[in-house]
């Protein structure tokens, strides 16, 4: 794999623009060059690789799918008011709100740019599963800003919220991959449903770290989705199972516009030891980890397939 990150990494290096302001250009830099796990155009060059392509060819394309995944950070950073991402300020905390907004708009037109590249047998293709991608990340997006001031949101509605703002764009990715390497037709749509499940676990991933991962290697605000109130799978499960003084207690939390930060992380993170939420929440992700690997072996590349597998199971156990 340390050969498809090289590549990327050297792509991204070259993602730059000579046009000015570069107050407008250098946040695209510098949210392009803050790392990351670059799981969505892994993916996508992984696949063309075990089709037999060279990825080299393709890396153009696997960087677009990046570029969008940023330009959804660099906005969804803003809604949600985050100090932090991977570790360092986000746009609009290092430079303003108006700047962060404008420069994701440049980057996804960067992203049209890219696959305008594309041959013109997978151009069409290509662009109206992005598009459609693009569409369901926004309603996603939307339903999550809905779910903070519902008065009760079901497990049901969260899985599907983040099937749409999160799993898609993995799904897409794997599929583009299985495109632009003449995958059969039945192998890519097992692509991108392997890609929605890998999503919608890794999501529920990132809910349980904020609250149970290693503070040294999260990246984001340990605990910002406690302080916030945000409707994460732990909290939309606490709110159903939590009965008597717990309940009280929750809400209590939930109620409080004032607040000592330490003390309601410290407090909510107990009542879900209590309500053994970590539990169910990794009983929940393994469903989903276990649905993906069924459907890799469902795959005409058996042999192939097992390096997907083992990079799915090795990203399952991230601690950030």
């Amino acid at each position: 794999m340390e050969h498809l990150v090289k590549m990327l990494e050297d792509e991204i290096r070259k993602f730059r623009f000579e046009s000015k302001p570069r107050s407008l250009y250098d946040p695209i830099h510098y949210i392009m060059t803050l790392g990351g796990k670059r799981l969505r155009p892994m993916l996508t060059l992984m696949t063309t690789e075990l089709y037999g392509r060279n990825p080299g060819d393709f890396v153009k394309y696997a960087v677009a799918v990046e570029a969008f995944h940023n330009f959804t950070l660099m906005h969804d950073d803003i809604m949600d008011q985050a100090p932090l991402r991977r570790g360092k300020p986000t746009v609009h905390m290092k430079w303003n709100v108006n700047t962060a907004i404008l420069s994701g708009d440049v980057l996804l037109v960067k992203v049209y740019n890219q696959f305008l590249g594309l041959p013109e047998t997978q151009r069409t293709e290509v662009l109206s599963l992005f598009n459609m991608c693009a569409t369901r990340v926004c309603e996603g997006q939307q339903w999550d800003m809905e779910f903070e001031t519902a008065k009760t949101v079901t497990e049901s509605q969260y899985l599907q919220m983040i099937e749409l703002k999160t799993a898609v764009l993995l799904g897409f990715s794997l599929e583009l991959g299985g495109i632009l390497a003449d995958a059969p037709a039945k192998d890519r749509v097992i692509l991108r449903s392997i890609g929605t499940n890998m999503g919608i676990a890794f999501q529920l991933k990132d809910d349980l770290l904020d609250v149970y991962g290693d503070k040294k290697k999260f990246g984001k605000q340990q605990g910002g989705d406690i302080l916030s109130n945000k409707r994460t799978f732990l909290l939309v499960k606490a709110l159903r199972q939590a009965k008597g003084k717990h309940a009280s207690e929750l809400k209590k939390w939930l109620s409080r516009k004032t607040f000592d930060k330490r003390k309601k992380i410290k407090a909510v993170t107990t009542l879900y030891d209590e309500l053994s939420i970590r539990e169910h929440t990794e009983k929940k992700i393994n469903h989903y980890l276990e649905l993906a690997g069924k459907e890799i072996n469902q795959l005409t590349l058996k042999e192939g397939a097992k390096g997907l597998k083992t990079f799915l199971l090795e990203l399952a156990k991230r601690q950030k």
